[in-house]
């Protein structure tokens, strides 16, 4: 009697203990999948900001146009890095292309400060301001991205949660980051 009360005390045990790691493991897996569909969130809210300032964009162009016809090439590599922003698929590409649209943009810019009425007019001062807090919008979305994204990231790496996502497969994500100290500044839109 007093053996088999032994044996089942153990194997009490050990089912306990199995009870537990099963609860650890999907405890773990669960918030691994919580962080993940943050991270996916967040950079659906910067594609979001994103496409507001590429929707923003052919108007100030077309706005501009209208003041300064012979600026073509000007016109032109806002149109290509707009292009280039909008088939960007990773944020690696993405800031690239973010870097490259926001030169064009303080070439825009430089044009129209050659053309006083062209400040003056109530559609470019509408869309300057539209573009102007979309870029503050995008700027507060990629800082809170970025932060969700090391939270992630970190949390993959941690002891023992880097067993669980290995064997499931999660992969740290990429940070939105842009390369050059020029591309890391908004485009100006004050005149």
């Amino acid at each position: 009697m007093m053996a088999i009360s032994g044996v089942l005390i153990i194997l009490l045990v050990f089912v306990g203990v199995i009870v537990i790691v099963a609860l650890w493991a999907i405890g773990m897996y669960n918030r691994l999948v919580t962080l993940r569909n943050r991270v996916d969130n967040m950079w659906a809210q910067i594609d979001v900001q994103l496409k507001r300032r590429y929707d923003l964009i052919p108007n100030l162009v077309e706005t501009v146009k209208g003041y300064a016809k012979h600026e073509k090439e000007t016109f032109e590599n806002v149109t290509k890095a707009r292009a280039a922003c909008m088939s960007a698929t990773t944020p690696a590409q993405t800031a690239q292309a973010e870097g490259m649209l926001a030169g064009a943009l303080k070439s825009l810019f430089a044009v129209a400060e050659a053309y006083p009425e062209l400040k003056a007019n109530q559609n470019f001062l509408q869309l300057q301001g539209e573009l102007s807090s979309t870029e503050n919008q995008i700027s507060g979305t990629r800082g809170t991205y970025n932060e969700t994204v090391r939270e992630f990231n970190t949390s993959l790496q941690l002891f023992p949660a880097n067993l669980i996502a290995g064997m499931f497969g999660f992969a740290p994500k990429d940070f939105f980051k842009v390369d050059s100290a020029e591309e890391r500044q908004a485009p100006k839109v004050q005149f």
